[in-house]
C-alpha cells in the first residue's frame, strides 16, 4: 500500500519556524471552521476536520514534531533505518465531536505509519482539542434582531413576537428593560437549538433593534426633531408646538434664530429614567412657495425698507 506524506505546517498554514502559540491559534481558527457541529452532514468538513486535528496532535507535541521533522518527506526511507510503527508516541487519545467518536487508529495511513496509531481506552478529549470536549456539548446559540419602536425602547414591558426556527414557527414573549439601549442583547436561556450529544439546548440571544421613526433620528440616547418656522417668526421669535416620545412640548423660539440652529430640551431622548438623553430640536425656515398679491407687495415693501 502506498502511503502519501502530509506537510503537517501547510494544512494548518504555519511556518516551520512556527511556536506552540501561533500552532495552536491556527488550530482554533480552522477547527472552529469545519467542526462537524458547526457543517452538519458535510462529509468534506468532518474529513477536513480530522485533517488539522491529526496535524495539530503532531505539531503540538515536542517529541512528535521532532521525529516528524527529522524524517520529513523521506519518512519510508528512514523507516527502513529503525524509525516508524510502532514507536512510543502513540497516545491513545479519544476524540469526540458531533456526538461521534473516533481516536487515533482513525488518523491517515501517514499519522498511523509513522506513530503507531491509537489504542482505544485512552483519556478523553478534552485537552488534545482545546476546549472540544468529550463531554456532552450544548446546543447552538441563536441570535436574532428584534424590531422594537422608540417609545417601547424608552417604556419598557413585554414584547411578544414570531420568529423561524430550524424546528420551525416559535412564538416568544420578552420582557423589555425600560430605557434599552440599541444593540443591547437579551439572553433566553435554553431558548436555542437542541444539543446533538445529549447535552442542554443552546440559549436565544435577541438584539434590539429600533424602528425607524417617522418624527425622530436616533444617535446613541440623544434625538433630533426638525422643526420648521415661518420667516416672521424667526425674525421676531415664537412659541411652538414640538413632540416628545413623552407628548407634546412647548418651546421657546428667541427672535433672530437662524436656520440650522439647534436648541436642546433636556432628558427628553432616550435611556433609563434616570439617565436619559436630549432631544435636540434642529431649526429650519420654511419659506412660502406660493404669495397672494397683498403678501407680494408686503414682502416688496420690506425689501425696500431693508435697502434703505
Amino acid at each position: 500500500m502506498s502511503v502519501e506524506y502530509k506537510d503537517y505546517y501547510k494544512i494548518l498554514g504555519v511556518g516551520k519556524s512556527a511556536g506552540k502559540d501561533e500552532i495552536s491559534k491556527a488550530y482554533k481558527k480552522l477547527a472552529r471552521k469545519y467542526h462537524p457541529d458547526l457543517n452538519p452532514g458535510n462529509a468534506q468538513a468532518e474529513e477536513k476536520f480530522k485533517e488539522v486535528t491529526e496535524a495539530y496532535e503532531v505539531l503540538k507535541d515536542d517529541e512528535k514534531r521532532k521525529l516528524y521533522d527529522q524524517l520529513g518527506p523521506n519518512w519510508q526511507q528512514a523507516q527502513q533505518g529503525g524509525f516508524g510503527a510502532g514507536n512510543p508516541f502513540g497516545n491513545g487519545t479519544t476524540y469526540t465531536f458531533n456526538g461521534q467518536s473516533f481516536d487515533g487508529s482513525q488518523f491517515s495511513d501517514f499519522f498511523e505509519t509513522l506513530f503507531g496509531g491509537g489504542r482505544r481506552g485512552g483519556r478523553g478529549g478534552f485537552d488534545s482539542f482545546d476546549g472540544f470536549s468529550s463531554q456532552p456539548q450544548a446546543g447552538r446559540d441563536v441570535e436574532a434582531d428584534i424590531q422594537i419602536s422608540l417609545e417601547d425602547a424608552l417604556k419598557g414591558g413585554e414584547h411578544s413576537f414570531t420568529l423561524q426556527t430550524g424546528e420551525g414557527s416559535k412564538n416568544f414573549t420578552v420582557n423589555i428593560p425600560a430605557g434599552v439601549k440599541e444593540g443591547a442583547r437579551l439572553r433566553l436561556a435554553g431558548q436555542g437549538y437542541a444539543s446533538r450529544s445529549g447535552g442542554p439546548r443552546g440559549d436565544l440571544y435577541l438584539r434590539i433593534r429600533f424602528t425607524p421613526h417617522s418624527l425622530f433620528h436616533v444617535d446613541g440616547k440623544d434625538l433630533t426633531y426638525e422643526a420648521d418656522i415661518d420667516p416672521w417668526q424667526a425674525v421676531l421669535g415664537a412659541k411652538i408646538k414640538v413632540p416628545t416620545l413623552d407628548g407634546n412640548v412647548e418651546l421657546t423660539v428667541p427672535a433672530g434664530t437662524s436656520s440650522g440652529r439647534r436648541m436642546r430640551l433636556r432628558g427628553k431622548g432616550l435611556g433609563p429614567a434616570n439617565d436619559r438623553g436630549d432631544l435636540y430640536v434642529r431649526i429650519g425656515i420654511r419659506i412660502p412657495s406660493t404669495l397672494t398679491d397683498k403678501q407680494r407687495e408686503l414682502w416688496k415693501a420690506l425689501a425696500a425698507e431693508a435697502a434703505k
